[in-house]
């Protein structure tokens, strides 16, 4: 049984499709349900205009990697575009910022369920099962997982019509949308650029899937057109917020985009936002299927077993390993109701650092080796 768990095999190359898919649900993570509480004014629309403009160019640095025939040769390009040295290290350094991602991105999304859903549950009761369910995901190997970002985007991109009433009368307040132009830019708006930044990434861990990915030809319109619809997102959650809270009171509604659904009315059901909580529960499960399996494969390559063959105790043992981190975390230094506590607010900054300098270090690391040639 243990000769066939394997992993990382390759059947197939994903079109642009599933690149379209990955690169827009990476970007609706769990910072999407409390930016808006964080943007408030009307102009930090133009400011989420602004940053995606400046994601677009940065997956056309992105770009030049993906597109390269390093990328196709997976762990086999990073060693030749460095030094087998150098990669162990920055899969060292991978293994830490992979675990930010994948701890915040699950804590995020069971404390909304624990809110709004089961608020009488043990939290680590949540964890266990969103993570069982992670791992059994990614136990089916990286094609497989790749292949339910279509599912995922599918099953949840239609919940965007769900906030079209937030922009018609008499829910509307169009003098919500004032001013479009700010007086002064203050520090607390720079932080919030920071954080549409931030929300953004997810797209730079498309590295770690280069023998799945292709035509080359393909890679850069599918990033553009999942970064363009995330962007499209923002501005109609930002939006949407604007119009039913109002600046003033915005600030002060804990996960508004997830509060707003509590006051829609249905004639089939009474609570429409549990059905909603519910079906974001496929991209969460598929991201942390996605990351794990990220996780697994930098963890083999620091103890250099890249060329061993995986197995269930050794992808297992990481898990377990990850899921205790999350029950320490969780228990001892999460707060539930304080947005950005400090797990999250460390993943804002390795996500906005990550996503600037991995294009530009492949970028860069490329030139060079095409000087010395």
């Amino acid at each position: 049984m243990s000769s066939r768990f394997r992993l990382f095999d390759r059947t197939a190359v994903m079109g642009s499709g599933y690149i379209f898919a990955m690169v827009n649900r990476m970007q609706m993570l769990y910072y999407v349900l409390i930016l808006p509480k964080h943007l408030v004014h009307p102009y930090m629309m133009a400011g989420i205009l602004g940053v995606g403009v400046l994601s677009q160019i940065n997956l056309l640095i992105l770009a030049k990697y993906l597109t390269s025939n390093y990328f196709v040769l997976g762990y086999r390009g990073f060693v030749q575009l460095f030094s087998e040295k150098i990669v162990r290290f920055f899969a060292l350094l991978g293994i830490f910022f992979i675990l930010i991602k994948v701890t915040v991105t699950t804590l995020g999304y069971v404390e909304i369920v624990h809110q709004f859903m089961f608020p009488s549950m043990k939290t680590s009761w949540l964890i266990f099962v969103l993570m069982a369910s992670g791992f059994y995901i990614a136990s089916q190997g990286m094609e497989k997982t790749i292949r339910l970002s279509i599912i995922g985007f599918l099953a949840t991109i239609w919940v965007i019509l769900v906030y079209i009433p937030y922009f018609l009368p008499p829910i509307a307040e169009t003098h919500h949308l004032y001013p479009l132009v700010p007086g002064e830019v203050s520090l607390h708006s720079w932080y919030g650029l920071l954080m549409v930044w931030s929300a953004l990434s997810g797209p730079e861990y498309l590295v770690c899937l280069g023998p799945w990915i292709g035509p080359k030809e393909k890679i850069l319109r599918g990033m553009s057109i999942g970064n363009a619809l995330s962007v499209f997102e923002y501005l109609v959650l930002f939006g949407a917020c604007l119009l039913y809270y109002g600046s003033p009171y915005l600030e002060k509604i804990s996960f508004p985009v997830v509060n707003m659904i509590r006051y829609l009315q249905s004639p089939g059901f009474e609570r429409v936002d549990l059905i909603l909580i519910s079906l974001n529960m496929i991209y969460f499960l598929y991201l942390i299927a996605l990351f794990l399996l990220c996780l697994y494969g930098a963890i083999r390559i620091v103890a250099g077993r890249i060329n061993i063959k995986t197995n269930r105790k050794g992808f297992l043992g990481s898990v377990i390993a990850v899921f205790i981190c999350m029950l320490v975390i969780n228990g001892w230094y999460w707060r539930e109701g304080q947005e950005l506590n400090v797990w999250v607010t460390l993943q804002l900054w390795l996500g906005a650092i990550t996503y600037l300098l991995v294009p530009s270090v492949l970028a860069i690391a490329m030139r060079w080796k095409r000087r010395q040639s």
